[in-house]
């Protein structure tokens, strides 16, 4: 089963995005969210205007880790596009980081269980498509499967590597974002670990892990 191990996000300012992830996580001990070698950062200056059609979520156990991360996302220079607040599927915000991304931080508890650890249980990339139709096929015939699908507006890629991954129309993901569907230019985005392609959507792939540390 073709799997998705990492990700490298494209970045205008190189050193000012290895200092936002290094500080975005109030656990003292983990930088970039506690990704890891989950999370690749390159320089780039490829253009990108508006919304760059995909989003990263961190899924936690309980509300008080949402604050935990988002609060130190912000405390580290990120925008807060969804305040955190309960929902009818739980708890969870919405901020983006200086370099542009956009990351999600969400439980589907409405309650506390215990203090907060900064412990993250998935990170999924979701990207937006066009035609969900046709990128979902894309993908199969690369070796995905398919978990979850609902016609022409959501796909859930079964968990085979380190990041989950699905695709919502790019409207919608934008909705849930808080920002506006439109947008132009690089994705500022590449995945590993299934072969060399491009999607539909322009979304780059290459194959195997990234090269080089977060921060090195």
């Amino acid at each position: 089963m073709t799997s998705l191990d990492a990700i490298t996000l494209e970045v205008a300012d190189l050193a000012a995005a290895e200092r936002f992830y290094a500080n975005a996580n109030a656990n003292a001990n983990a930088n970039a969210f506690g990704l890891g070698s989950r999370l690749r950062l390159r320089a780039s200056q490829e253009p990108a205007t508006g919304f760059r059609g995909f989003t990263l979520s961190l899924t936690v156990s309980q509300p008080a880790d949402v604050d935990l991360l988002a609060g130190g996302a912000v405390d580290a220079g990120a925008t807060v596009l969804k305040p955190a607040a309960k929902s009818l599927w739980g708890y969870g915000g919405v901020v983006r980081a200086p370099d542009g991304t956009i990351w999600k931080v969400a439980t589907s508890a409405k309650k506390n269980t215990g203090p907060a650890t900064g412990e993250i249980n998935d990170v999924v990339l979701l990207l937006g498509a066009t035609d969900v139709a046709a990128s979902r096929r894309c993908y199969v015939e690369q070796g995905f499967a398919v978990e979850k699908s609902f016609g022409r507006t959501y796909v859930q890629f079964a968990a085979a590597g380190a990041v989950k991954l699905g695709l919502y129309r790019r409207r919608a993901l934008a909705k849930d974002a808080g920002v506006a569907p439109e947008g132009s230019g690089s994705h500022r985005i590449e995945m590993h670990g299934a072969g060399r392609f491009t999607d539909p959507d322009g979304f780059a792939w290459a194959s195997g892990q990234p090269v080089g540390q977060l921060g090195a």
